[in-house]
């Protein structure tokens, strides 16, 4: 079931540099105390500065733009991408807070669906991945490395698929390198996709275990928390308990739980789900986050990634 969202040969070796990093995830590593960072620049908290007198605009303020939610790197601007993440980060050390930052720019991304782009190529993107890790300054922060490039694999042929396997594993290096305080989580899916054993095999072919701290799952799906858990502990599992990783959530838009017939292109009757948080209460799941922005579309209901106040009307209520 795919889920949509908006949207060389010795540098590759450089990318390499110092890259030896060991996860050294454990309970507790990301505090329960952590406070996300909330950035005006979303897309909600913009319509929400920009329509005061909307009557959809008090319940949308108050249950979704005063919730932090992870910030996009969707669009491809090689040459802006490090002071894009500096502004965010920059943003977020001031206030003591943390930045969840989504990167998704892989090339073949989501299969050449609604949200098909990236970049050209891994080269490419390898530089991209650089490029956003320099901007990530010192400060913890929380990384959802590409979503559905380890779940979503359909489209890619054996050699494609280990070429995106190994640049997935050098921008998770590249960035530990660049900011050790980095966590880093790599695609999961959910728990009506692929098979925990299936899952944690190509995790591990992706580096989770040498370049990961963790994983994440349900990003811009609908599943239900409980079965998000009881998906990712047997992901876990499948990889080892002395791996140290750990989960995270995306609780965004699961509410209602999915749609009667599971469809996954904006249905009808979705409810946000448990506010973001760091205090799960289960040393397994290091926090409940809003991945996929609520009243970000996945491209039925508007243009993939753009704002609908009112879808976000309809997931607030």
């Amino acid at each position: 079931m795919r889920i949509t969202r908006a949207l060389a040969a010795a540098g590759l070796a450089a990318f390499l540099i110092g890259a030896a990093h060991t996860p050294q995830a454990v309970a507790g590593e990301l505090p329960g105390t952590t406070e996300f960072f909330n950035s005006p620049d979303s897309l909600v908290n913009k319509w929400v500065a920009a329509n005061p007198g909307d009557s959809r605009q008090p319940l949308i303020a108050s249950r979704i733009a005063s919730q932090p939610q992870a910030l996009w790197f969707s669009r491809y601007s090689p040459s802006t991408v490090t002071e894009d993440v500096r502004k965010v980060t920059s943003a977020a050390s001031a206030e003591g807070r943390t930045p969840v930052l989504v990167t998704y720019q892989i090339p073949n991304r989501d299969c050449g669906g609604a949200s098909a782009g990236g970049a050209p190529d891994l080269a490419s993107y390898d530089a991209w991945a650089r490029d956003f890790a320099a901007g990530l300054g010192g400060g913890p922060a929380v990384i959802i490395l590409e979503p559905d490039s380890i779940a979503l694999i359909s489209c890619l042929s054996s050699s494609e698929l280990s070429g995106r396997y190994a640049s997935l594993a050098r921008a998770a290096s590249a960035i530990h390198s660049a900011n050790p305080n980095a966590r880093v989580y790599f695609d999961a899916g959910h728990s009506a996709w692929n098979s925990p054993s299936v899952q944690a095999s190509r995790l591990r072919s992706a580096g989770v275990l040498t370049s990961g701290d963790g994983i994440y799952s349900n990003v811009s799906n609908f599943r239900r928390t409980a079965d998000e858990v009881a998906f990712t502990k047997s992901v876990l599992a499948q990889l080892g308990t002395s791996s140290g990783l750990t989960a995270v959530i995306d609780t965004s838009r699961n509410g209602n739980g999915p749609a009667p017939d599971n469809a996954w292109c904006d249905p009808h009757g979705r409810k946000v789900g448990e506010n973001p948080t760091a205090n799960t209460g289960d040393p397994a799941i290091d926090a409940y986050l809003w991945v996929k922005p609520p009243g970000e579309v996945d491209g039925c209901a508007g243009p993939a990634g753009t704002f609908s106040p009112d879808y976000a009307y309809e997931m607030a209520g």
